[in-house]
């Protein structure tokens, strides 16, 4: 380093002696202290170093390199438009709003995928809540475990109970040490499961005829929702646990836009600039706009196209993917409604506690004409994704608001999709990506060509985390 220096040195008073000549003593002074300054601190983690070259300023300005090869971040700096992007970073820049859902895949990433089908898993939670099926009658007795009795009952999902966890009977009141007074929820404790039904006990039971500890009635409906497992002081073990993954599948689409302009076009004088690259830019508007529509209510299909005497794949849309539902009456929707739509968009789903809504100018409109309080508040704007949304706030969760003229146009005016961006993704078999063709040698048209092309899915990870919102009084 210290040869750097010596050879910086020498430079530098070559540097001094022309511009104290040519632009007099104090210009030369404080450039020479900026320079002095960078061989004296030069020795940190400086960005541009002379193994890699140095930017010098030019005697009118310019930019010349020393030192060094010209480099991409040497280029950057000097030249800032110099090199042009890859039209998959131009992209994501064109009318983003207009394409919420294929702006957002951009930005999240794809994963490259070696077949136009894509085989993919996605994991599920284990239900939390169940119902009776059978009424419990509190007098029925079937033994007793220590001071406790045992009572069976018969839910609709039996399974989902396992040995030592507990459950929860939310419209059940609990009782008291006396078993006469009220005291909280009614909790219960599993002792088995097996193909008769739940043997349970009651934590907090009701005293029947002078013997506490039943199991109260419950009608049947009653909710019961799963809760911890409760274990004694000298167990090791406990019911095992095992989730496994679902195959689903989804055909990644080849979209594509061609763009020509015919020679005597091109060279025509015209009275504003529409060049090439302005009808470029519109065929990919309308290509993301049909590709939007395509991720979103797509049919998962192989037809034969008996023109071309080939297959064609086409995707399956995430609306159809979700695995949740909510649905409302227009005339009905209030401020309640919203905390309703959080709470199912939120909750027993294990997703991420911030999401977007996307909906259509019916949904978007009954939204905006609510008024908000301390409890859900609509009133920032936030930017991700490249995308302007408005937060819409509640005790359950963030949702990211966006008006999509894509819902309306697919006959979905008054619904909307909730998406967690968290499990949303995307296959490329072909990523984006512009080619030209040369019609002019090929002897087909005297015209310049590029032909843009895409072959991707969208699938979501986990269907529990994304929720359709439908309107149910539409005639």
């Amino acid at each position: 380093m210290n040869q750097l220096k010596q050879q910086l040195i020498s430079l530098f008073g070559k540097a001094v002696e022309w511009l104290a000549q040519k632009y007099g003593i104090y210009t030369f002074i404080a450039m020479g202290a900026v320079i002095l300054w960078w061989i004296i601190m030069g020795d940190g983690d400086s960005s541009i170093t002379l193994a890699s070259g140095m930017l010098i300023a030019g005697i009118n300005g310019g930019k010349h390199v020393v030192d060094g090869p010209l480099t991409t971040s040497l280029s950057n700096e000097g030249s800032p438009d110099l090199l042009r992007n890859e039209i998959d970073e131009r992209i994501v820049k064109i009318r983003p709003m207009s394409t919420p859902i294929d702006q957002l895949s951009r930005f999240g990433g794809s994963r490259s995928c070696g077949s136009m089908v894509v085989d993919y898993y996605s994991v599920d939670t284990k239900a939390t809540e169940t119902t009776l099926t059978q009424e419990h009658d509190e007098e029925t007795e079937e033994g007793k475990s220590g001071e406790y009795y045992i009572a069976t009952i018969h839910t609709e999902n039996d399974e989902i109970f396992e040995p030592s966890e507990t459950i929860l009977v939310p419209n059940v009141s609990g009782y008291g040490p006396d078993g006469l007074s009220y005291d909280g929820t009614l909790v219960l404790y599993v002792l088995s499961r097996n193909d008769d039904g739940v043997k349970v006990i009651a934590v907090n039971g009701k005293s029947v005829m002078g013997y506490r500890n039943h199991v109260p009635t419950m009608e049947v409906g009653t909710k019961l929702i799963r809760m911890g497992r409760a274990a004694s002081e000298l167990d090791v073990q406990t019911a095992q646990f095992e989730a496994l993954p679902t195959k689903m599948q989804n055909n990644c689409q080849i979209f594509k836009t061609q763009v020509e302009q015919s020679t005597f076009q091109k060279i025509a004088n015209k009275e504003v600039g529409w060049s090439f690259s302005d009808q470029e830019e519109a065929a990919i508007i309308d290509m993301r706009l049909g590709m939007e529509k395509s991720f979103l209510f797509g049919s998962k299909a192989r037809i034969y196209d008996s023109n071309k005497r080939e297959d064609v794949l086409l995707t399956g849309g995430i609306w159809h993917q979700a695995g949740r539902e909510f649905r409302y009456a227009k005339d009905d929707f209030n401020a309640n409604s919203i905390i309703d739509l959080c709470r199912d968009a939120f909750t027993a789903n294990a997703g991420s506690n911030r999401k977007i809504l996307i909906g259509g100018t019916g949904l978007i409109e009954v939204i905006n004409k609510l008024d908000y309080n301390k409890v859900i508040s609509a009133n920032e704007t936030v930017t991700k994704w490249g995308i302007d949304f408005t937060e819409l706030r509640s005790k359950f969760g963030t949702l990211y608001v966006l008006h999509s003229e894509v819902f309306d146009q697919c006959g979905h005016y008054y619904d909307g999709f909730v998406v967690d961006p968290e499990y949303i993704t995307k296959y490329c078999h072909v990523p984006f990506r512009a080619e030209k063709l040369d019609l002019r040698k090929s002897g087909v048209r005297n015209t310049d060509a590029i032909v843009v092309t895409e072959a991707s899915c969208l699938v979501l990870r986990y269907p529990q985390a994304h929720m359709r919102v439908i309107e149910t009084s539409q005639a």
